[in-house]
């Protein structure tokens, strides 16, 4: 085995430590939003705030709804 040839390995070498690095990186380091993850579900007190929120629900809707949820 001639350097030159111990040289092509050592590249190989540094190429697939790159790859595992990346690999684990996008494993371990990225946001949780990737598609076809699970998402936590909303509770039924983060549903009914955002649907007050958004005007579908009134004042009095919303408290007395919130008051059944809490007990």
């Amino acid at each position: 085995m001639t350097y030159e040839n111990v040289y092509q390995f050592a590249g190989m070498h540094v190429v697939w430590w790159i790859i595992w690095l990346v690999l684990m990186f996008w494993i371990f380091a990225i946001p949780y939003d990737i598609p076809g993850q699970r998402k936590k579900k909303d509770s039924a007190l983060d549903i009914l705030k955002r649907r007050f929120a958004l005007g579908e629900i009134g004042k009095e809707e919303f408290v007395e709804s919130k008051t059944l949820l809490q007990d």
